[in-house]
């Protein structure tokens, strides 16, 4: 019974370096963040000086290989990280969460090798951001209710419609999103969705900032807008109607 109960708590107990990244992760949270934190939040104002300093820290790209800019960690690390910087402050726990999940992490799943190699050192630095483009206007977060659409058109994909409350979306690092459009619509009403890579700068893209939130304030959330925005036909995320 005592060897039963003692594999039982090593089972939930961290290891010693999960323990020295919550000890690193917290004392960063408390020196850094929790002075400026409630000034955040009142200007509604976006930290890329604490951006910056989370990526210099290793924050971003946690569980990533060290070939891709990450430190190769498990997720468990990446998560004990979400929460000291959340203990202190929401808005950079959400900048710090969605951008690992919701940016890097669809790239490093499912993107090509050579998209991988593009985008994902950059994102690991705290230099650059990334967003996903799900949430529409008269959708929710209910991604069969998307209506934004896309199509292939001379071998570029020619996107329309828009995105709403996209955490890392507009701001000046904000180098991308990855965007969930309908490709396809069958006979019996039912929805092919897709995932495409849009570059920052692309023709048709236009991201607008949020303000006058009731919560993490001191993040960066966006409208996107797609008017017959073209991007190659290789800035595919995964296959086409993998997101179905």
């Amino acid at each position: 019974a005592d060897e039963a109960r003692k594999k039982l708590i090593d089972t939930f107990e961290l290891t010693e370096i999960q323990e020295m990244i919550r000890e690193t992760v917290r004392d960063f949270a408390e020196r850094e963040i929790k002075p400026v934190a409630q000034e955040l939040d009142e200007k509604a104002e976006f930290s890329y000086d604490l951006t910056k300093k989370m990526g210099e820290l290793g924050l971003f790209g946690m569980y990533l290989p060290e070939k891709y800019g990450g430190q190769g960690l498990d997720t468990l690390s990446y998560i004990i990280a979400v929460e000291e910087i959340a203990r202190i402050d929401g808005s950079q726990a959400a900048t710090l969460a969605a951008h690992n999940s919701l940016g890097i992490g669809p790239l490093y799943y499912y993107g090509t090798e050579e998209q991988k190699m593009k985008y994902l050192p950059k994102l690991c630095t705290g230099e650059a951001l990334w967003g996903f483009g799900l949430t529409e206007a008269n959708a929710g977060s209910d991604s069969r209710g998307t209506k934004t659409t896309a199509e292939v058109v001379d071998g570029q994909w020619v996107i329309n419609g828009s995105k709403i409350f996209i955490t890392n979306g507009s701001c000046d690092i904000s180098i991308g999103s990855t965007v969930q459009a309908v490709t396809k619509v069958f006979e019996d009403g039912k929805k092919e969705f897709t995932t495409i890579i849009v570059d920052q700068d692309t023709p048709g893209f236009k991201q607008v900032s949020m303000h006058g939130k009731m919560m993490w304030r001191a993040s960066d959330t966006a409208e996107l807008y797609f008017d017959d925005c073209r991007v190659p036909e290789n800035h595919l995320l995964g296959k086409v109607g993998e997101g179905s």
